[in-house]
């Protein structure tokens, strides 16, 4: 066995934050759906289904390793968004709370000297950097347009793609 029980056991907590993520992402989509905001709407599920393979990523990494794979059981994710500017600060909430999740996983990677483990933990620790920059950029143009002006955001999105992706389109 690759890795030791205590660090599948966290990297099985952390495939099911992922999954717990995914599912937030979606009922934040389909808030933007409801609202008629379709390129804010396609933001999120593409966001969900990232989470979907973040968690996947753990799982094959654990079962590669010789580890024994046990989801969590994944809580509902948070209701009731009434706005934009909550839905994008939820968001970028839980892409700083992910960020602390992923450190605490390098930190329990170097101090069981697992150099594969940590390896595997740089790619996230640099898709952080992305995904919270992306969330601050979002929430940071939806506070400037205003909840009346979130068909500019629209465009914003259909033009520059993913916020801090500028210049690579939506897709």
């Amino acid at each position: 066995m690759l890795i030791s029980e205590k660090l599948a056991e966290a990297f099985n907590g952390q495939a099911g934050r992922e999954l717990a993520a995914s599912n937030q992402y979606i009922n934040i989509a389909t808030y933007f759906d409801v609202e008629s905001l379709p390129e804010l709407a396609a933001f999120f599920y593409r966001q969900s289904d990232e989470e979907r393979m973040h968690a996947m990523k753990f799982v094959h990494y654990v079962a590669e390793a010789g580890g024994n794979v046990a989801i969590p059981a994944i809580q509902a994710p948070p209701g009731g968004i009434k706005t934009a500017e909550q839905a994008a600060k939820m968001a970028l909430d839980w892409e700083l709370e992910v960020t602390r999740q992923i450190n605490g996983l390098m930190d329990l990677a170097i101090k069981e000297n697992d150099h594969i483990a940590q390896d595997f933990l740089r790619w996230f620790v640099t898709e952080q950097l992305e995904e919270v920059s992306s969330m601050d950029q979002l929430l940071s143009v939806i506070r400037r347009a205003g909840e009346d002006g979130l068909l500019m955001v629209e465009q914003y999105l259909s033009r520059a793609g993913t916020p801090g992706e500028a210049g690579e389109g939506a897709g």
